[in-house]
């Protein structure tokens, strides 16, 4: 079975990765600090959310889109019916991912100290709660399950890899392994050494996609892994340097962001990153190089 053949859970059910075309592959499309909603100065609107992204993603597909990928996570303003909405509306294929961010970014359950002196909570929760959503749908809090989640997203925490992050890192790295999806992380500090810990669970290198690595692009290049940019000018450079296989692009904001603080979290439209790329890099790094990371491995 050839990458094209291959299958992609979408929000809208399985597709086989040649029909994803060009992927905007780590973005958000609805990006909320977690708490944000709850705000009384902070007005959330599902009929402007839905048009708001809806008309970005519209203006995606008139540029020659196909697939975006949103490697949010669970609880950082994922919400499945809008992205539902939003791919039968637009005719743009949704990936979702399974995962959380930063142990900042966790809700008070998943850091309740489980044990007796305090730990973090274990890799094999972490890896059990992810794999079910891959595999039997993903949560709508206190509703249902629905859908299936296409990969598994985390990121570490910028100062430095907390053992609550590697926990989780390692739980990811596991859920991935079990399901056949691909596992994408924003590093910390050390991108090697994050990176070595996804391997150490079993996880192939060609199944990990690193986000931020920085000037250790090439070292997780090196080890197989794909490297995420997000100024296309360095992408590029990267690619024509050789590293045109493992190389992946994309914007690095969210459609539309709640709660942040200015800069945090920039908002961004995605019909430019079609252009931006060379027509010559192109079919490599907006359409091979997502397929094949997306494409489930069968287990």
């Amino acid at each position: 079975m050839t990458t094209t053949d291959k299958i992609v859970n979408t929000v809208l059910g399985p597709v086989s990765a040649g029909e994803l075309g060009v992927v905007a592959v780590h973005e958000s499309l609805l990006s909320v600090l977690p708490g944000a909603q709850y705000a009384y100065d902070i007005e959330m609107d599902r009929a402007v959310i839905f048009c708001a992204i809806a008309d970005k993603l519209q203006a995606f597909k008139a540029a020659g889109g196909g697939t975006v990928v949103d490697a949010g996570g669970m609880y950082a303003g994922r919400d499945v019916p809008l992205l539902e909405a939003l791919s039968r509306a637009t005719g743009i294929h949704i990936v979702a991912s399974a995962g959380q961010m930063e142990e900042s970014m966790l809700g008070g359950y998943f850091l309740t100290p489980q044990t007796n002196p305090p730990t973090p909570w274990p890799a094999e929760k972490f890896a059990a709660l992810y794999a079910a959503e891959v595999t039997e749908g993903m949560v709508v809090p206190r509703v249902e399950r629905r859908g299936r989640a296409g990969l598994i997203a985390t990121a570490i925490t910028v100062d430095g890899m907390t053992p609550t992050d590697e926990s989780q890192l390692r739980g990811c790295a596991r859920a991935a392994k079990q399901t056949g999806v691909a596992l994408t992380f924003r590093a910390g500090s050390d991108p090697v050494a994050e990176l070595a810990v996804a391997l150490d669970e079993g996880l192939a290198a060609d199944r990990i996609a690193v986000a931020n690595a920085g000037d250790r692009a090439g070292d997780v290049a090196g080890k197989g892994g794909y490297v995420v940019f997000t100024d296309v000018a360095a992408a590029v450079a990267f690619a024509q340097a050789g590293g045109a296989d493992k190389t992946l692009v994309a914007t690095g904001g969210a459609a539309l962001a709640f709660g942040y603080n200015e800069g945090e979290m920039p908002e961004t439209s995605y019909d430019a990153l079609v252009s931006a790329v060379p027509a010559e890099l192109a079919p490599r790094l907006l359409i091979a190089n997502p397929a094949a990371l997306l494409a489930a491995k069968e287990i």
